[in-house]
């Protein structure tokens, strides 16, 4: 006797459902831990403290409010574009020790500015 050859109930979209609920939860993982991953690094810096800070000196917050809220938008779409075309250019590991090596030089740098305080 043959063996039973795939039907068209098999092949339904029904059937990938699995592999696009995994897919989205992957994109929802990576908008995760991107807002999360910035939204802590963004706390308390620079950046927020002086939006702080023009926001108290103005007359007008939600224009603070939209200006900054444009350059860091502005900001994260040019670190997307750049981040998209050293991934096309340069291999993982490389971009990888390249971010080890910058951010060990600037932690270096802290740390001599802290000693000679």
């Amino acid at each position: 006797m043959k063996a039973p050859t795939s039907s068209p109930v098999q092949d339904s979209p029904e059937r990938t459902l699995p592999s696009r609920r995994k897919a989205s939860k992957s994109i929802l993982g990576i908008f995760g831990s991107t807002f999360i991953t910035i939204f802590l690094a963004e706390m308390g810096d620079k950046t927020q403290l002086t939006t702080l800070l023009m926001t108290a000196e103005s007359d007008a917050p939600w224009v603070v409010f939209l200006g900054a809220a444009l350059a860091l938008i502005t900001t994260s779409l040019i670190g997307v574009i750049l981040g998209r075309w050293l991934a096309n250019r340069v291999s993982e590991e490389t971009i990888e020790t390249f971010a080890a090596v910058i951010l060990l030089f600037i932690a270096i740098l802290l740390l001599g500015e802290m000693v000679s305080l």
